[in-house]
């Protein structure tokens, strides 16, 4: 074993039915006033946007169409709630052959996130019930 291990928080996401019914909880009730525009990822079948706070974001996740891995916790969580946590890491290879030589199971492969960098979720029975994703850092430093 290398001496791998997570970096920062990047993210907490949250599904939500309505994105734009949760940016203005996010607005009225928290005061939160940087939330990035949503934008559609058809590949992820999810539309994002990110609730910038001083120390992380929250990203919101709405799912796209009935196909979106999002909908089937929409299904069972009507009104939504935490469903990820990412950490960032320096080398998502790096971090997916770790993650499977410490025995955890990699969900897909290696893709593009909603930051534009590669990700990947590891299963959340590895993980006391948390899905996790790991994202790359950043190259340019934006979060």
């Amino acid at each position: 074993m290398t001496d791998f291990k997570i970096g920062p928080l990047n993210h907490v996401g949250v599904a939500v039915p309505d994105i734009e019914a949760a940016m203005d909880t996010y607005r009225t009730l928290y005061g939160a006033t940087d939330i990035t525009t949503p934008f559609d990822m058809p590949a992820q079948g999810v539309k994002v946007c990110f609730v910038n706070l001083p120390n992380s974001q929250i990203e919101l996740i709405e799912p796209l169409n009935e196909e979106s891995p999002i909908w089937n916790f929409i299904q069972k969580n009507p009104k939504g709630g935490q469903h990820h946590v990412c950490f960032e890491v320096e080398d998502i290879h790096e971090a997916v052959r770790e993650m499977k030589d410490r025995g955890a199971t990699v969900l897909g492969e290696p893709r593009i996130g909603a930051h534009g960098t590669p990700i990947i979720f590891v299963h959340p029975k590895n993980s006391n019930g948390v899905l996790i994703e790991l994202m790359e850092t950043p190259k340019d430093g934006a979060h």
